[in-house]
């Protein structure tokens, strides 16, 4: 199983999502092929509602907490109430670091 997929289980089990997405985005950094160390989230759930945007980062956090520790190096979190999910998140810009810049 990926690590996305990782990341995925875990966020559908702790926050019952109505739209998740995890995805890799470490081919857009300069990082070795294959690896899995940047990732974009979008997590539609009544989880967050009635909390500010640094609770429901925290939340999250909390839930990748090993992760966080390890294998993560950068997290871009797009986190909806229901209410609030327009049906699309913003894309990542393309890295400038490194040898990419």
């Amino acid at each position: 199983m990926s690590l996305a997929e990782q990341i995925q289980q875990k966020l559908t089990s702790a926050f019952t999502p109505s739209h998740v997405e995890v995805d890799c985005e470490s081919h857009m950094h300069n990082v070795p092929a294959g690896s899995e160390m940047h990732f974009r989230v979008v997590l539609v759930s009544e989880a967050f509602n009635g909390t500010r945007k640094v609770q429901r980062h925290q939340k999250v956090y909390g839930v990748l907490a090993d992760e966080m520790a390890g294998p993560i190096h950068a997290l871009a979190l797009h986190l909806y109430t229901p209410e609030e999910w327009a049906g699309q998140a913003p894309a990542s810009p393309q890295c400038l670091g490194g040898s990419k810049g």
